[in-house]
């Protein structure tokens, strides 16, 4: 096991080997949004709003079955806290499954170009993002663990107070501590924490995140090809205009599937069944 200060001298030595791991890895990374889409699969969310003292007051979950649907992906909703949907919530998600099929089949070269350009666009303002991340960050080499068999090395990242954000969005970097998990073979993350360290304002001041904030990302590997999500969780304390909020969010992804181009659009009688 390697350790910090352990055959590897100061944090100024080990900083450019944690930093070249970084590196390495969001290389690798930027090829799995684009593979996504090549996959259908279940999205589960779930969200608990909490009490001042934590406890659970209600629980909301829903079920998507997530299709490529002429070139894009699609969550069609298909259950709701844990059973099928039927009767008007049913018909509901079916009109709005047709509704966006006909608006797809109705979409010219032109729209679809320049729809194209703006996700394109959106996708490289991410990876823009998460370069920033050893320019935002001192990052440190903690050690290695083993994660589902897999040696991952530890990697942790605390702001740098004197960094200057030039892309988008880049200055909440300056306001969140995490971890991150590396897969040592191929430089994927297995497993990422962030914490926020100080409150995070959205939209103006129309929402606001208070310190404490924490969220987790895992991934998984999928056909010996790809990394793709496998949960989000989220603790999140904060302000929604005037409004308090304190929820748990719960995001996870199974069933993935390689979609097939001779795949055929399902009508809302033929959707499948809500998983168990």
């Amino acid at each position: 096991m390697l350790f910090l200060g352990v055959g590897l001298g100061t944090a100024q030595e080990t900083a450019p080997q944690a930093e070249s791991i970084v590196r390495r890895s969001l290389e690798r990374d930027s090829m799995n949004a684009t593979r996504l889409r090549d996959y259908t699969y279940t999205e589960n969310q779930r969200t608990e709003t909490l009490d001042n003292s934590g406890a659970v007051v209600k629980t909301v979950t829903t079920t998507l079955d997530v299709v490529n649907l002429y070139g894009r992906q699609y969550g069609r909703r298909i259950a709701k806290d844990g059973r099928p949907l039927a009767g008007k919530e049913k018909e509901k998600a079916d009109e709005e499954f047709e509704r966006e099929v006909r608006k797809r089949q109705m979409e010219t070269a032109e729209e679809r170009a320049k729809r194209e350009a703006e996700q394109e666009k959106d996708r490289a303002e991410a990876r823009k993002f998460l370069q920033e991340i050893p320019k935002a960050c001192y990052l440190k080499l903690a050690g290695t663990e083993k994660i589902d068999g897999l040696p991952v090395w530890v990697i942790e990242a605390t702001p740098r107070p004197d960094f200057r954000p030039t892309v988008k969005h880049a200055d909440l970097l300056k306001k969140m501590r995490g971890k991150i998990w590396i897969d040592q073979t191929s430089y994927q993350w297995v497993r990422a924490e962030a914490e926020v360290l100080q409150p995070i304002t959205f939209g103006g001041f129309l929402v606001k995140l208070d310190r404490g904030a924490r969220m987790t990302f895992l991934q998984t590997r999928v056909n010996d090809e790809v990394w793709l999500p496998a949960k989000i969780t989220a603790r999140l304390d904060g302000r929604l205009l005037i409004r308090r909020f304190n929820v748990a969010a719960e995001v996870s992804y199974s069933g993935y599937r390689k979609f097939q181009v001779d795949s055929r659009v399902i009508s809302g009688e033929e959707a499948p069944a809500a998983p168990r």
